[in-house]
Order: C-alpha cells, then structure tokens, then sequence
C-alpha cells in the first residue's frame, strides 16, 4: 500500500529492509526505527525531526534511526 501511494513506511521490523536490499523489492523508503523499551519515549520526537529535516531525502532510501543515530542508506531501485 505504501509503494502504491508513493509513501514511506515507518516500521520496527527489519525484515522490510532485508526484502528491500537483498530481495531487491520495491519501495518508495523504508525508515527502520532501532529503539529500545528504556528510549522509547524519544521515539516520536526523532521521527518528526527525521522528516522536518530531510524530507525527500528519505524518498527511495533504507533509513534506520536510533537513540542518538541516523544511518541513510544510498538510494535503491524504486
């Protein structure tokens, strides 16, 4: 649904960035949030700033956010 309407998908599974790089699937970006219970509260901030920041940054990209780290993975295939 995500690929379908052209929108990124915010997940905790990193299966998504698996089927993405090695299955070579199709997406529009995957932002994998990497948080643990104990900074869990910070989560939505970190999002909300991600997106502020970098907007169409993260279009076609595997993004994985965690406390105090963001890695931005280089473009893949859409």
């Amino acid at each position: 649904m995500a690929l379908q309407q052209k929108r990124i998908l915010l997940t905790e599974d990193k299966d998504f960035g698996r089927l993405v790089y090695a299955a070579g699937g199709k997406s529009s970006g995957v932002v994998l949030l990497r948080f643990p219970a104990s900074a869990r509260r910070e989560m939505a901030e970190r999002v909300v700033r991600l997106v502020g920041e970098l907007k169409q940054e993260l279009f076609g990209r595997l993004v994985v956010v965690q406390p105090g780290h963001i890695r931005i993975g280089p473009r893949f295939d859409q």
